[in-house]
């Protein structure tokens, strides 16, 4: 999990965390390729993203750790178990952020039911 914008806002978060998410597939694929060509187990990805508010802080008293959590937080779970191999999948609030960047090409996939949230507008987004 990672999240942009937290603890201090960052007005393009939705796009730098868009471009992290194209780096990590891209860095994940060549060695999938490798490890096929070989015979070998290999790792894939599947990413979800989901903007919006969320609450964060310190949790533990002996061992303390920085997490956050809500309703963005599973919403961009969501996203990530609906995702594809390889894809980066956005929610309705993120294309939203992102739909005016040229840089960005979307693949509209409409509604999917999901996990306790029930339908979900999504869309894959890539590099244009």
């Amino acid at each position: 999990m990672a999240a942009c914008g937290v603890p201090t806002p960052v007005i393009d978060h939705a796009k730098k965390t868009v471009l992290a998410a194209i780096e990590m597939a891209e860095f994940i694929e060549p060695g999938k390729q490798k490890k096929i060509s070989q015979g070998l187990p290999y790792f894939e990805v599947r990413i979800g993203i989901h903007s919006g508010p969320l609450v964060a802080g310190i949790i533990g008293v002996k061992k303390f750790q920085y997490d956050i959590w809500g309703d963005t937080v599973n919403i961009a779970s969501r996203m990530e178990s609906s995702s594809a191999v390889g894809k980066i999948n956005i929610s309705q609030a993120t294309y939203e952020l992102l739909k005016d960047y040229k840089s960005f090409r979307f693949e509209h996939r409409g509604k999917i039911e999901t996990k306790g949230k029930g339908k979900i507008e999504m869309y894959f987004v890539s590099r244009n």
